[in-house]
């Protein structure tokens, strides 16, 4: 399985066996938040076997059940925790594993990581062996999240089909790609609970499903 193959079949899990995740795909795991934490700045960190932070009537409001691993997402932006917090979240789909981006739904007093000054925990994301796979989600309409000015090639409506597959808070997708007559793209996020988060993940759906050799985002 790719990542664009991650796309498609990755939902949302919630509830998890009690496999634990050792050894290749823990240290695979490991070496995807290294490589990204140098490449964003970010300090994301993957917490294995640690079961207090999903403890408690949050988890429970969630409905999480034995999620004993997770990634927490810490650092300065939120757009940029979304879209690297995502790539992790397609990696581990290819090892096997399941996931639930959290925004709320757990003690965040709890999380065993290391929070730098001026930086916060903006996320976990719940990670191991789901019980199930999960299921689809209703997803907008394509003509609601996207403009076109002129006419559009089949890059950018692949790009769309996979932003629509992003999870979001809520089920919001409260974002909008404009395709600008320079052939540029732009990306927004509306208002909405972790709207920029969101906007980072989509954009990451976005540019595996267009190929980031078609396209430059725009800078305006």
């Amino acid at each position: 399985m790719d990542m664009l193959e991650a796309i498609k079949c990755r939902h949302s899990v919630r509830s998890f066996t009690d496999e634990k995740i050792e050894g290749e795909v823990a240290e695979a795991l490991i070496g995807a938040v290294e490589e990204y934490n140098a490449e964003s700045g970010l300090h994301i960190q993957l917490c294995l076997d640690e079961p207090e932070a999903f403890t408690g009537i949050m988890a429970t409001y969630g409905s999480f059940l034995n999620c004993r691993n997770y990634f927490a997402v810490v650092g300065k932006d939120d757009e940029k925790m979304g879209y690297y917090g995502e790539k992790l979240v397609l990696f581990a789909q290819t090892l096997g594993l399941n996931t639930c981006w959290v925004g709320m739904s757990y003690d965040k007093s709890k999380a065993k990581c290391e929070i730098p000054k001026g930086e916060k925990l903006r996320n976990t994301i719940a990670l191991g062996y789901g019980t199930t796979q999960g299921a689809p989600r209703k997803s907008k309409s394509v003509e609601a999240v996207c403009k076109v000015a002129g006419e559009a090639a089949e890059w950018f409506w692949k790009g769309i089909d996979a932003a629509l597959l992003a999870p979001t808070a809520m089920n919001q997708q409260k974002f909008m790609f404009t395709l600008n007559a320079d052939g540029t793209v732009s990306a927004k996020a509306f208002l909405g609970f972790y709207a920029k988060v969101d906007l980072g993940i989509a954009k990451c759906h976005f540019e595996l499903g267009a190929g980031k050799e078609n396209f430059e985002w725009s800078e305006k």
